[in-house]
């Protein structure tokens, strides 16, 4: 599946522990990543300085479902339910 135009739901949602550029502590859980641009992409979507988590998350049906409010309020329980 292809990520959706204009979500940006998983670069905002889960929580990131690995150092992002412009994010050297990572990322709190539902904050804005700094690398998603104004399309909600990412703007190191290709480089190597992109974290691995971010390279493994891959877009499915059952995560992204059919809006991105959808999608940020999957995240965002699936975030809650994980975290200790």
């Amino acid at each position: 599946m292809d990520c959706r135009s204009d979500c940006g739901a998983c670069c905002i949602a889960p929580s990131i522990s690995s150092p992002i550029p412009g994010m050297p502590n990572g990322k709190p859980a539902n904050t804005r990543c700094v690398q998603l641009d104004e399309q909600m992409r990412c703007k190191i979507f290709t480089s190597p300085l992109r974290p691995r988590v971010c390279g493994a998350l891959q877009a499915r049906r059952d995560m992204c479902h059919t809006t991105r409010d959808q999608a940020l309020t999957y995240l965002i329980q699936l975030e809650l339910d994980t975290t200790p």
